[in-house]
């Protein structure tokens, strides 16, 4: 039986923030009910052993996110959290001692994507003080993401914009070297145990209405990825937050079939002979990560 490496599903498509790097979903604001969550670990257990809570959305605005993370480890799931951490001083008491919460993601790009008010500096020693406190108390992965970066023009306001963060982060760790002369690009770097940082570009997300970008390369959708947005329907990957490539709803019929459909086959078959064979994978900038690997 086949295993998915990543399985998303998206409790949540609401965010508290509008960052101007995530495209807005068209989509009626839902937050996914605790039965209805249940019923899809059911589905999928066969098929995965990691569960990541985002899409699109916020995953930490969930008022039921500690109940989702008791049933999932009760059901035998790890979970994968991505976030953009503004509202971790408000869970961490609820979250940090949850067996099944695996690893966490900060995107610390979000702070200045969003063009967010407030104090950047507190923004960012919550996220620390909770990584310190992960760090100590527990065995949580945790890892900062600073996707942000132009292609054409790794520009020196770009990175006076992060040298904040990245400052914060060698004062927190006691490093004894400067993080942007260490890391490269599309690489991580590890800043201690379990922690780990990684600076990138930012990519264009996969948009319908734009013009291909290109129908040949290779993607992991559905070879290790998949995904289920919070109304139930079955998507390849993480970045079809509008569920253009709608495989068919778990809501109506089970996952077993959605995945053994014509149109998922075709899906595998053709990047596995290097083409695109969706409208959607044709539009995304993402795919040309793997491409130059």
């Amino acid at each position: 039986m086949k295993k998915f490496k990543k399985f998303y599903i998206e409790i949540t498509n609401k965010c508290n923030l509008a960052c101007d790097f995530c495209p807005k979903t068209k989509r009626k604001a839902q937050l996914m009910d605790y039965e209805s969550f249940c019923k899809i670990l059911d589905e999928i257990r066969p098929y995965t052993d990691y569960i990541y809570l985002h899409v699109k959305g916020e995953p930490l605005s969930h008022p039921e996110l500690e109940r989702f993370l008791d049933v999932s480890y009760e059901k035998g799931f790890m979970v994968n959290i991505t976030t953009n951490g503004t509202l971790i001083k408000n869970v961490e008491d609820k979250i940090i001692t949850k067996k099944a919460l695996r690893q966490i993601n900060f995107s610390l790009h979000s702070f200045d994507g969003n063009n967010q008010k407030g104090d950047k500096g507190d923004y960012i020693n919550n996220i620390l003080d909770f990584t310190a406190k992960a760090n100590q108390d527990t065995d949580m992965i945790i890892s900062f993401r600073l996707w942000n970066l132009d292609e054409d023009n790794i520009t020196n306001l770009q990175k006076k914009k992060n040298r904040e963060i990245l400052e914060a982060i060698e004062k927190q760790f006691g490093l004894p070297y400067k993080i942007q002369e260490e890391i490269i690009q599309g690489r991580g770097i590890k800043l201690k145990d379990r922690i780990y940082l990684n600076q990138d570009y930012r990519f264009q997300w996969p948009d319908i209405d734009i013009e291909e970008i290109s129908s040949k390369g290779f993607c992991y959708g559905l070879r290790n990825q998949i995904g289920i947005l919070v109304d139930g329907t079955v998507i390849p990957c993480c970045l079809d937050g509008e569920g253009i490539v709608n495989l068919g709803n778990i809501k109506e019929k089970a996952f077993s079939e959605i995945i053994e459909s014509q149109r998922v086959k075709m899906i595998i078959e053709g990047f596995s002979s290097g083409i695109a064979t969706e409208e959607l994978c044709k539009r995304c900038g993402y795919r040309k990560r793997f491409s130059s690997n």
